[in-house]
């Protein structure tokens, strides 16, 4: 029977040779990947690598601009109508003007 150091030993033995193992088997599955974006002539961006190619959307969870919902005639600040509201708009509101007086028409918004 063995005793407690003795399996300890061993177990530090197999996960030394798991290790070796496994660096032999990523050696391989490097070398295949290496030979087939040789083959097929691959860039890294057809891998899914770097920036999206042209016309492609961003990765998830890259976000573009928001378009301006609001904008302030007087002085043409907008505003998106996320996040803080501006002090401009702020102002306004409090002086009884409506938010809806400051909206874009939709055909001013698709210009800018």
């Amino acid at each position: 029977m063995s005793t407690y150091q003795e399996i300890l030993a061993q177990i530090e033995a197999l996960k030394q040779q798991a290790e070796e193992m496994r660096q032999a088997e990523i050696a391989g599955v490097i070398a295949d990947i290496r030979q087939k974006i040789s083959d097929y002539n691959l860039s890294a961006a057809d891998l899914g690598f770097g920036a999206p190619a042209r016309g492609e959307k961003p990765a998830a969870g890259k976000r573009g601009t928001v378009k301006a919902k609001y904008r302030n005639p007087a002085a043409g600040a907008s505003w998106s109508g996320r996040g803080v509201m501006p002090k401009w708009l702020k102002a306004e509101l409090e002086a009884g003007k409506a938010k809806e007086a400051f909206l874009i028409a939709d055909e001013e918004a698709q210009v800018r």
